[in-house]
């Protein structure tokens, strides 16, 4: 075990301290064990594995110490980003289909990190090319397990595991329980830390309420129910790609701002839709169960069950993006004149009327601004605050959250101001550096 601070970790991603499930885990971390830790959405299992996981690096060994195993690009590019936080001397790297391996595996032969997130497809791929060192990878978590080890990726992750032969540790995380860990992921016997509740379906603070459709088309209901929440940050769920689209283009004809999210969707456009929802600039976001998991969206008031979910851990997972800490949500399910309540939907649930006149849709407060230039051309957020602020004439009230990646960055303005500083900003460099500054469409 090294000497990195926990202290010094907390204070640098701006944490007081850590909750009970993050303590508990740390000290179960350290007994050398493997671990599986069962947590609902929103409680901090990224935290709680990351902490003991970094703590237990070794400065003095080169090469890939630790692989993560997780189900979808998003979740792996926010790991790495959580990671990076920590603000720790070693390197990670996120490895994920939908981009050339090649120029993965140019990044992982320059930065020669000593952790690598990945889905379990791209791992596959770089560990049968030689990309990766294997000799000392000793640690293997696989976060959201249960979805890593469903039938379509079974093969792939037995793969990986039998490619990475001097594996000491596994830790398994999930919000969900699984009915039994396959053979081929660990030998030895895992300690379990159970923190969901006896009646795990729904959260405490989560609202259920049911909204009836008079017909079997439920787009208008969708809209009534939108219109009537006002500027409430609201995930509409689908069970389809195609279904995204066609909600999303309904909503949007009806003057709903809306950012799309399916599989189906290029990496870049996926980003752009959760950066804009992620920081205000989109109260409605319509997507499949892929946002499910994994994302850290924060501050969603409200989930909208479009179509019923295909099976409780849905349900589970769905309505664990609400009432995330201390919040409390709504969950509203819209069920067609055919339709009912799930069976596994065993709390009392409330009928929600959409009655009397209902407003004009709401426009967001904010809207994303897109700077063509970031990390590789060190730009970085005080640049563009100083920017924005000197150049743009922008109030520290009217600027956002701002995300800076390799080589763009995405900028939260106030929408009122955005005609103002489009203009002030028009033909200016940022650090003597000519870039394409625009409205994130």
């Amino acid at each position: 075990m090294n000497n990195i601070d926990l202290h010094e970790i907390l204070w640098k991603l701006r944490i007081e301290s850590l909750n009970p499930m993050q303590e508990e885990t740390i000290q179960a971390y350290r007994k050398g064990d493997d671990l599986v830790l069962l947590s609902p959405t929103g409680s901090g299992k990224t935290l709680a594995y990351l902490i003991p996981l970094v703590q237990h690096l070794d400065s003095a060994r080169g090469g890939v110490q630790a692989v993560v195993l997780v189900p979808s690009r998003e979740l792996a590019l926010q790991t790495e980003q959580v990671f990076k936080s920590m603000g720790t001397a070693y390197k990670v790297v996120s490895c994920y289909g939908g981009r050339p391996a090649m120029d993965e595996h140019r990044t992982l032969r320059s930065v020669q990190p000593q952790v690598v997130v990945a889905t379990p497809g791209r791992m596959n791929d770089h560990l049968s090319k030689g990309n990766i060192p294997v000799e000392n990878i000793s640690t293997l978590v696989i976060d959201e397990f249960d979805k890593c080890l469903e039938l379509g990726f079974q093969e792939e992750m037995s793969q990986v595991i039998s490619k990475l032969p001097k594996l000491k540790r596994r830790f398994l995380l999930s919000a969900t329980d699984a009915p039994q860990i396959p053979n081929f992921v660990s030998p030895n016997h895992f300690v379990k830390l159970n923190y969901l509740s006896e009646d795990e379906q729904t959260v405490d603070r989560v609202s259920l309420y049911q909204v009836f459709s008079p017909v079997k088309d439920k787009l208008e209901t969708l809209e009534r129910l939108i219109r009537k929440s006002g500027a409430t940050s609201s995930l509409v769920f689908v069970n389809y790609r195609e279904s995204v689209e066609r909600v999303g283009n309904y909503l949007k004809q009806r003057g709903i701002y809306c950012e799309l999210f399916h599989g189906g969707m290029e990496q870049k456009d996926r980003e752009r839709a959760l950066y804009k929802f992620c920081n205000g600039s989109c109260n409605v976001f319509v997507s499949t169960d892929l946002a499910a998991r994994g994302l850290d969206i924060p501050d969603i008031g409200q989930i909208i069950h479009y179509h019923l979910p295909l099976n409780e851990d849905a349900y589970i997972h769905r309505n664990g993006r609400t009432a995330r800490w201390d919040a409390e949500g709504r969950a509203y399910m819209i069920l067609g004149p055919e339709e009912k309540m799930p069976e596994y939907i065993r709390d009392e649930v409330e009928t929600y009327r959409i009655d009397g006149k209902l407003p004009a849709p709401v426009q967001p407060n904010w809207v994303t601004l897109y700077i063509g230039k970031g990390k590789k051309d060190k730009i970085n957020k005080v640049d563009i605050v100083g920017f924005l602020s000197k150049i743009g004439g922008l109030g520290r009230e009217e600027l956002g959250r701002i995300d800076v990646k390799e080589h763009y960055s995405f900028v939260a303005v106030s929408r009122k101001k955005l005609k103002s500083v489009l203009q002030n900003i028009r033909g200016q460099k940022i650090k003597g550096i000519k870039c394409i500054i625009e409205e994130a469409l």
